[in-house]
């Protein structure tokens, strides 16, 4: 998925986690594997949210990048607070 999203296996760790340091994921010259096998065993180390749709697949940060896969058109929240307006704006 990172490859389909356009991210190296670096670009998609979260290095804001104290974990992370802890575990000495910033070390510039650990290969992706170890990068890889970290991420499986502590998944909060993965940047998120990952987003797959027909339109493509994309680390949505910040958050809005999700709009590039979805439909074009308004879009509203189940509480009826509307978040893209009709042109496709987000909003909320």
């Amino acid at each position: 998925m990172f490859a389909a999203a356009g991210v190296t296996v670096r670009e998609a760790l979260r290095v804001s986690e104290s974990v992370t340091e802890v575990l000495g994921l910033t070390d510039p010259t650990l290969p992706d594997e170890a990068l890889l096998a970290a991420m499986v065993a502590h998944p909060i180390l993965v940047q998120r949210p990952i987003v797959c749709s027909a339109r493509g697949v994309r680390l949505c940060r910040p958050l809005e990048r999700v709009l590039e896969l979805l439909p074009p058109g308004m879009l509203v929240a189940a509480d009826g607070q509307i978040l893209v307006d009709a042109a496709g704006r987000y909003v909320g």
